[in-house]
């Protein structure tokens, strides 16, 4: 399932996007992570609305002059940037935080 994006943040720093599904519905989402494995660039997203305890990843590619974001059908691939994303994110955050506590950010 591909999904267009608007706008692809210049910088590596969090932004929010918005997406259009195949069905031609847009959700707005926030950037919490990007990186580049093996010359791909991937992003890590929480909706706006709605959960925002769990994260999507999701792969950029250019298809037809556009730069849109798909999800990732390859096992071993989503693994494997999925491992590097939640090794990523923790650091982000205290997660030895005592119990009850909310997580710090760093």
């Amino acid at each position: 399932m591909a999904e267009r994006i608007d706008n692809i943040p210049d910088e590596l720093e969090p932004d929010r996007v918005t997406l259009t599904d195949e069905e031609g519905v847009e959700r707005d989402f926030d950037i919490i992570g990007t990186m580049q494995i093996d010359g791909n660039d991937y992003f890590a997203l929480v909706a706006v609305e709605g959960n925002t305890d769990e994260y999507i990843i999701l792969k950029a590619v250019e298809e037809d002059g556009e730069e849109v974001l798909i999800t990732i059908d390859d096992d071993d691939e989503f693994d494997r940037v999925a491992d590097a994303f939640d090794d990523e994110l923790m650091e982000e955050y205290d997660l030895d935080a005592e119990e009850g506590g909310e997580p710090e950010n760093k």
